[in-house]
């Protein structure tokens, strides 16, 4: 059992996963306890939710009654409709969208950050969001806080980098190359 408060977005964090309570508690502590098999979350000394635990880590347990009416269409928010509003604001942030939701064991769990990321482009617009978006995936880092570190060092204004263009192989009559040593394997242990 104990405190806690919860996020903009209706969750608790209880062992390591998200469960919703009824938004009206914004910013209110709220009591947790749980069993094996039950999470339940107290206010007053009075039960506000119940949800089944959650096997694992970072999973979320959401209860459409928990959100303000207004907000229950993100709840409605697939990966398909997520990916094609990123694709929107440009391709760029259309493939780190995609490859947000494909890095994560289930994509419900990069629903946030691309919400986040929607928020984002509101504030520092599509053309910015996409070039910051290019940028953190030429880092590799299919995430929101790459994005919002770049936005916020302006960073996505910086010329990219382009790649070292490959360098071409070295011939020679000395260079036996990858295949050779191949060849001298199979027929080592042929004898």
């Amino acid at each position: 059992m104990w405190w806690t408060t919860f996020n903009i977005d209706y969750h608790v964090e209880v062992d390591h996963h998200f469960y919703s309570v009824p938004y009206q508690l914004m910013h209110e502590h709220v009591e947790a306890r749980f069993t094996q098999t039950t999470v339940e979350l107290f206010f007053n000394g009075r039960r506000r939710a119940s949800h089944a635990r959650l096997p694992g880590r970072g999973r979320f347990s959401t209860q459409l009654d928990h959100m303000p009416r207004a907000h229950r269409a993100h709840a409605e928010w697939t990966p398909s409709r997520l990916i094609a509003w990123a694709e929107q604001s440009g391709p760029a942030t259309g493939r780190l969208v995609a490859g947000l939701l494909e890095r994560r064991p289930h994509p419900e769990q990069g629903y946030r950050a691309c919400l986040g990321l929607m928020r984002l482009g509101r504030v520092h617009g599509a053309d910015r969001l996409d070039a910051a978006c290019h940028r953190a995936e030429r880092l590799g880092s299919y995430r929101y806080r790459t994005v919002e570190h770049i936005l916020l060092n302006r960073q996505d204004r910086l010329p990219l980098e382009e790649p070292a263009p490959a360098r071409p192989a070295l011939t020679h009559e000395n260079l036996r190359g990858a295949t050779y040593y191949e060849e001298a394997y199979a027929d080592a242990s042929h004898d």
